[in-house]
């Protein structure tokens, strides 16, 4: 949509001797074209075009290769095969590899109905590809496929891969445009960006999520020689998945179910409604239920370091995050196990965890989960159950306000804190935290994301309203992260500081904080 000009070449790079340019008008500008010219858009950075014509695409080293290593983020293919009863699934395939493999967009054109000759028929096949997902086809008469490429988002692919160095390869020509057109957006951002967008391959997503976290946790005990899993219970659906990767992992191992010790560790704030939950699941997939009332040792503790019993400040609240780990970690040495941590990775990126308290385990089954990408797995985990109990149990569960339970509980024994009220949705957080890290979007990107994603859900105050404490609480909250167990990579994102995420715990926040406030500034 782009009207392509040019300034000559005095911004291209050296070219080989003996290629000579072609001269044609775009624009009603004289502009040289050369068969590995690049046309880039002086307003929108990072969007570079190139041209494949005909067979280039099956080509043992494609010249898109080249193009991309020299900076193309779109390649535009003009496609010359028949139509043929597999043409159309080869093409996917061919652009669905080849977008995926270069990090980048692929446009393709066939030739159109009509431009059949002798023993050829054509379809007018229309693709559009970005990073091997099909954004959009058509294959009909006058076939017109429209769609938006993600170029900060191809971008980011290409820096976190350190695999397209341009430097490497100089010899591409570039030309430049300048003209830009507003257009309707035809493309849509999914609200839950971590779950796949076909229903029918959720199933199988969450089969091969809970296989993940049960090869991990295997392989770790065989490892460390343990036959003993000792997990904390909320009633939670963190811990209840917890718990149920645990049993799955000591049966994978031919051990006794009795050996995944399941203790719920009830204290100020915990709930009845929570409390029964933990202990049903546990007890329902017979592990070894253990109930250890933490207050008076709190209260002791309290006493030693001189705190008020009625002081509900974040010592009161870390106190009891803090004495349960330490009743794990000492359960686990006695019965020669390990201690299995249940936070998410939403917890992780809002730092939502008590350092040295839940933020501490010999092993975090959740790290690279998002909340509501548990929540999905417990509701298909219920579907396919085919214990009555465990399944009415784990429906409550994902009904359950989330909470941290550490005030004391409200009348009748109800929830008093609700982690929501207090941070923000989950969905917007794990919302923010999939196109910051995964797609590299800038706030007023996400912002744009998210009003299209959450139309009638939530309007803009509410959206940079809990944007800005989500990267507020991101950059002050690394240091957790930093001292983060290990565990295994399920999702997409994981922020572990050995593997995918490698960030300073004293990085700031200003330049996102800053473009936010001026979001917010905006009528």
């Amino acid at each position: 949509r782009d009207v392509l000009g040019s300034r000559g070449l005095g911004d291209v790079y050296k070219r080989q001797p003996d290629e000579e340019a072609i001269e044609i008008s775009i624009g009603g500008e004289s502009v040289p074209l050369f068969t590995d010219m690049l046309f880039e858009h002086r307003l929108i950075p990072g969007l570079s075009v190139a041209v494949e014509i005909g067979a280039d695409m099956d080509a043992v080293t494609p010249p898109a290769l080249c193009h991309a290593l020299s900076g193309a983020t779109v390649i535009a293919q003009m496609a010359s095969f028949p139509e043929t009863v597999s043409s159309t699934d080869e093409a996917r395939l061919n652009i669905r590899f080849m977008s995926r493999r270069l990090h980048c967009g692929m446009v393709m054109a066939a030739p159109g109905k009509g431009a059949s000759s002798t023993d050829n028929v054509f379809s007018g096949l229309c693709l559009l590809a970005e990073n091997g997902q099909i954004l959009a086809e058509d294959e009909r008469a006058g076939s017109f496929a429209v769609s938006e490429i993600d170029v900060d988002y191809l971008m980011n692919l290409r820096r976190a891969s350190g695999a397209f160095d341009i430097g490497d390869y100089p010899h591409m020509s570039r030309t430049w445009g300048t003209v830009e057109e507003d257009t309707k957006l035809s493309r849509v951002f999914p609200r839950h960006p971590h779950l796949p967008q076909d229903p029918a391959e959720l199933p199988e997503y969450c089969k091969r999520m809970l296989d993940i976290q049960v090869s991990g946790l295997v392989k770790r005990m065989e490892y460390a020689h343990l036959d003993h899993c000792v997990v904390g219970i909320s009633g939670g659906v963190d811990s209840t998945l917890a718990v149920m990767v645990c049993a799955a992992a000591v049966k994978e191992m031919g051990l006794p179910s009795e050996n995944v010790v399941a203790c719920t560790l009830p204290c100020f704030g915990t709930s009845s409604r929570t409390k029964s939950n933990a202990i049903v699941v546990a007890e329902q997939l017979g592990c070894q239920v253990r109930v250890i009332d933490i207050g008076k040792a709190v209260y002791q503790h309290f006493d030693d370091i001189g705190h008020a019993h009625d002081d509900y400040s974040i010592a009161y609240e870390n106190a009891q995050a803090r004495e349960r780990t330490q009743i794990l970690m000492d359960i686990a040495n006695m019965e020669h196990g390990m201690v299995l941590g249940t936070g998410d990775l939403s917890e992780l990126a809002l730092g939502w965890a008590t350092y040295n308290g839940d933020q501490m385990s010999m092993y975090g089954l959740n790290a690279s989960l998002p909340k509501t990408l548990i929540q999905v797995l417990l509701r298909w985990m219920a579907q396919v159950c085919q214990d009555d109990a465990i399944r009415e149990i784990l429906l409550d569960v994902v009904a359950t306000p989330i909470s941290p339970e550490l005030l004391p509980s409200g009348e009748e024994g109800g929830i008093a804190q609700h982690t929501e009220k207090l941070v923000g949705p989950y969905e917007l957080h794990d919302f923010f935290l999939y196109h910051f890290i995964q797609n590299g979007y800038s706030p007023a990107k996400i912002l744009f994301a998210a009003e299209t994603a959450f139309d009638g859900r939530y309007d803009r105050a509410t959206i940079l309203r809990w944007m800005r404490v989500f990267f507020q609480r991101f950059f002050s909250q690394q240091f957790k992260r930093s001292a983060m167990p290990d565990g295994p990579k399920v999702g997409i994102i994981s922020l572990s500081p050995r593997g995918d995420w490698r960030m300073p715990s004293d990085a700031t926040a200003t330049l996102w904080l800053r473009e936010i406030d001026l979001l917010i500034q905006e009528k």
